[in-house]
């Protein structure tokens, strides 16, 4: 009754085992070089001050809003692909279905366009 899924459970158990042995095994094999470049915070384009800023520093609002766009339009087309795939056996419906799903996020795209959050200066 349960042999169909027998190799997917040996696969996840494989998976799980090999993660825990490398999450374990790590700390005692990896090398222990630490310097100051190891130790110190990194943001992406930001260039560290050579004084420590209580906190870490403030990072700019931009990167967050960077991300939050990314994340928007990258879960919309995660959920249009299935749409796409099958495009022709959900006829007018589906495409009714898809531009209610389409229009608040076109629009919140023509409010963010408008404002300047896709500006990269």
């Amino acid at each position: 009754m349960l042999d169909p899924y027998v190799p997917l459970v040996v696969m996840f158990a494989l998976a799980a085992a090999f993660g825990l042995f490398s999450v374990a095994v790590a700390p005692l094999v990896g090398p222990r070089r630490y310097n100051r470049a190891k130790l110190d915070s990194y943001e992406c384009g930001i260039e560290p001050s050579p004084q420590p800023i209580a906190g870490g520093g403030r990072i700019p609002v931009a990167y967050y809003l960077t991300a939050m766009m990314f994340i928007l339009f990258d879960v919309e087309i995660v959920f249009l692909y299935p749409y796409a795939v099958n495009i022709d056996a959900l006829g007018l419906y589906g495409l009714v279905v898809v531009l209610v799903f389409l229009a608040p996020i076109v629009l919140a795209y023509a409010y963010e366009w408008r404002r300047g959050g896709l500006d990269w200066s």
